[in-house]
């Protein structure tokens, strides 16, 4: 994160290492904030002076340009001279602040209200919390009451309300009533016309064992609203004031608790009287495990967490064959091509090698192939390079074949998709390989209808959109987004609808105006916020612009060198670097350049890396670029990961062509 903008209390702003940026008097913070309400709108000079001042005095437009000057020297204190602002620009009539949606406090808390709805109880009561203590007092403290710091005020505070309550609904689902009861009391004596504060207060209560105390908030909730609102309570507080006179049952979290009550009383009770069973517990925790992750977002994450120490707890017991079934229960459909925490994946890799080991040999079929589609599916995007000796085989695609064999022998459709799972991730030995990916994916399609596996179906559907894309079958990728959709809304599969956002703001890209696509990614990047996949995520929109621009002829905008490039930046660094009028930087890094990883994303990094060869007249990088980009002639690059395009291959070819049969 760069410069940090806050409104939730006075109007403040921190440079990247925290520190405060002095904003000098309140006027300049007063421009500051009305640019921010703007929302990245231009707001004219005039429009301003109007803000500013009840009676604007004679030099208002002048005192105004003053004020933006101070505020770009503190913003950007680095900005060489003369050079272009990048944050508070001018545009036509007035001024707009681009600052990021992440950067400003109050932008990040209305996401994470929005995104906390959508989330199971737990993840939602924490990121409400997080989004809370953002807040270091009244929006836009300090600053005259105007019409337009008014309302902008008296949004945030509603949305802080709203925060407030639903994360005390979160608790009470929870079962964490009591929990909930002290914030909540603060929470109703500031804000007594809140009739669901008083509810959810008297219910906390009365679920924390405290009837009387419930019914006394009940009374001092009459109290204040005939006091400072003139009126009685509404009828859902009186009722609720019944019920609790009466101990309603349904007031109750339910008969057995809420669901992690019951887990945990269930969990306690299975330790106190089959303490010998916890291999059993270990391989149910490892298959809850596996439901969470398709959860999305919280759920992913902390599947992943738990999924490794279920596997050390298991490795730790000494029993090789529990250890293998611990590993392999963990069947999740995987289709992107870059981990989202490689570490852990290697060390998953590392168990289900040393587990594969020490089973007896010839024996445990079933639990071999799951411990081999691991080791293939964990291993994403780790082929050899170019530079490998001609035939070897990567450990990982020797375990795909294997597992898949085993599979095939064994009739058994489950394993069989998992085990085709891994055949995926290892299909990328050389550029152009998407019909075969794709003959794959309609076999898991089949394979899943017949054997009922819902995610493996969503799978299939998916990898057939990406190689549909990759030769421009529009038509074909729609059915299969169409499908994948549909199953997602059916079954309540989340993630599903990122992937589909992303190709459909790639087929904006392919179809529509390039303004529109850039707004389609940037509306998809939003899709990822919190999803979970940090793989997927990082430099992925910088990566879908850069490829928007290149593909239709246009330099890229200005910012998109600034971005945060990820996984991608050692591919992208040449280009960016021509683009900069560096050129013997550019090829000093393109010398001796690494091949990109071999995944979704192997022909978009080689057409960038051949782009800034070919700008710079490295022949020896063109034509590595030509060598490993040829067999994909026919595709579009990128457009295999059904998220990105750079354009045709042909057309990258064709220029590589032309730079190394020019002069020397």
């Amino acid at each position: 994160m760069g410069l940090t903008l806050g409104v939730l209390g006075p109007v403040a702003a921190w440079d990247p290492q925290g520190d405060p940026v002095a904003l000098k008097g309140p006027r300049h913070r007063a421009v500051l904030a009305r640019l921010l309400v703007a929302r990245r709108r231009v707001v004219p000079v005039a429009r301003l002076v109007e803000d500013l001042w009840d009676e604007p005095p004679a030099d208002a437009v002048s005192a105004v340009r003053t004020f933006v000057a101070a505020l770009r020297r503190a913003l950007e204190p680095d900005r060489p001279p003369r050079a272009k602002p990048r944050l508070l620009v001018t545009e036509g009539p007035g001024y707009a602040l681009k600052a990021a949606e992440e950067d400003v406090d109050a932008w990040r808390f209305e996401r994470a209200i929005a995104s906390a709805a959508e989330l199971p109880p737990a993840e939602a009561v924490s990121r409400l919390t997080e989004a809370l203590g953002w807040w270091r007092g009244p929006a836009y403290a300090g600053l005259d009451d105007a019409g337009w710091v008014r309302a902008e005020r008296s949004r945030l505070g509603e949305l802080n309300c709203q925060a407030v309550e639903r994360r005390a609904e979160a608790q009470l689902a929870l079962g964490a009533a009591a929990q909930a009861v002290p914030d909540l009391d603060a929470y109703v004596t500031e804000h007594p016309w809140r009739e669901d504060g008083w509810y959810l207060l008297v219910l906390a209560l009365y679920r924390s064992g405290r009837q009387s105390d419930a019914l006394s908030v009940v009374r001092r909730a009459r109290r204040l609203l005939g006091e400072q609102m003139g009126i009685d309570p509404g009828p859902k507080l009186r009722r609720l004031e019944t019920d609790v006179l009466r101990q309603a049952g349904h007031l109750d979290p339910g008969p057995g608790g809420t669901a992690a009550q019951v887990w945990a009383e269930a969990t306690a009770a299975y330790e106190r009287v089959v303490p010998s069973y916890a291999r059993a517990r270990l391989e149910s925790t490892a298959g809850l495990m596996r439901d969470l992750a398709v959860t999305g977002g919280g759920g992913l994450e902390a599947a992943r967490r738990h999924r490794v120490s279920a596997v050390a707890a298991a490795e730790q017991l000494g029993d090789p064959e529990l250890t293998a079934r611990v590993i392999g229960i963990y069947d999740v459909p995987a289709v992107w091509t870059r981990s989202d925490d490689p570490e852990q994946a290697q060390w998953l890799v590392d168990a289900a090698e040393r587990t594969l080991r020490l089973l007896p040999a010839g024996v445990h079929g079933p639990a071999r192939a799951r411990l081999l589609a691991t080791v293939a599916v964990e291993s994403r995007g780790t082929l050899p390079a170019e530079t490998a000796v001609s035939g070897e085989r990567a450990r990982a695609y020797q375990a795909a074949r294997q597992a898949e064999q085993l599979a095939r022998g064994l009739e058994d459709g489950p394993l069989l998709a998992f085990a085709l799972n891994g055949v995926f991730m290892q299909t990328f030995q050389r550029a152009g390989l998407s019909p075969r990916r794709d003959a794959l994916g309609a076999e898991i399609v089949s394979l899943a209808q017949r054997n009922d596996l819902v995610t493996y179906e969503v799978l299939g559907h998916l990898i057939r959109l990406q190689s549909r894309c990759a030769v421009s079958d529009l038509a074909g990728a729609e059915q299969h987004a169409v499908a994948a959709d549909r199953l997602s809304e059916r079954y309540g599969l989340p993630l599903v609808g990122v992937f589909t956002a992303w190709y459909r703001a790639l087929r904006t890209a392919l179809t529509g105006p390039l303004a529109a696509a850039d707004e389609a990614y940037r509306g998809a990047d939003a899709a990822l916020e919190g999803a979970g996949m940090p793989g997927l995520r990082n430099g992925l929109l910088p990566m879908a612009r850069l490829g928007l621009y290149l593909s239709h002829g246009v330099v890229p905008p200005e910012d998109i060198a600034e971005a945060d490039w990820g996984p991608y930046e050692s591919w992208v660094r040449p280009w960016l670097l021509v683009g900069a009028g560096q050129a013997e930087a550019a090829r000093a890094a393109l010398e001796g350049i690494a091949s990109p990883p071999r995944d979704l994303m192997f022909e978009a990094l080689w057409c960038v890396v051949g782009k800034a060869a070919a700008a710079v007249g490295d022949h020896g990088t063109m034509r590595r670029a030509v060598r490993q980009l040829q067999p994909a002639e026919a595709e579009l690059a990128g457009a295999q990961s059904g998220l990105v395009t750079f354009g045709p291959v042909s057309a990258c070819l064709r220029e590589l062509s032309e730079g190394l049969n020019g002069p020397r």
